[in-house]
């Protein structure tokens, strides 16, 4: 059992910069992936940036050149930082984490990798 513990959300100006945490507890493989994902109030979930046991990273469009996914597995734990933070970043973020397939490229945030996520944290970006 994996149990995922995010930190580091608050509230910033826009233009800003934040740094997610996400500490893993229980036995991450090294063949697991893991990601970042977020929901707006009245907005579906979407995922923002994804990582690859190889290290291989991921990111949605509309972050990407602003976000960074980083880990460091000798703490068991995935950070996300954010930079140049838009009003439109206001989200709750999520961390999650599961085995990634052989087609896991080509679908990053496809919810059939990730068996395990966290409860959040509140990210909120004020114009």
């Amino acid at each position: 059992q994996v149990q995922l513990v995010e930190s580091g959300g608050g509230s910033v100006q826009a233009g800003g910069s934040l740094r997610l945490s996400c500490a893993a507890y229980g036995y991450i493989y090294s063949t697991y992936c893991m990601g970042w994902f977020r929901q707006a109030p009245g907005k579906e979930r979407e995922g923002v940036a994804a990582i690859e046991g190889d290290g291989s990273t991921s990111y949605a469009d509309s972050v990407k050149g602003r976000f960074t996914i980083s880990q460091d597995n000798a703490k068991n734990t995935l950070y996300l930082h954010m930079n140049s933070l838009k009003p439109e970043d206001t989200a709750m973020y999520y961390c999650a984490a599961g085995t990634c397939g052989g087609s896991w490229s080509s679908h990053p945030f496809s919810p059939m990798w990730y068996n395990y996520w966290g409860q959040g944290t509140q990210v909120t970006v004020s114009s």
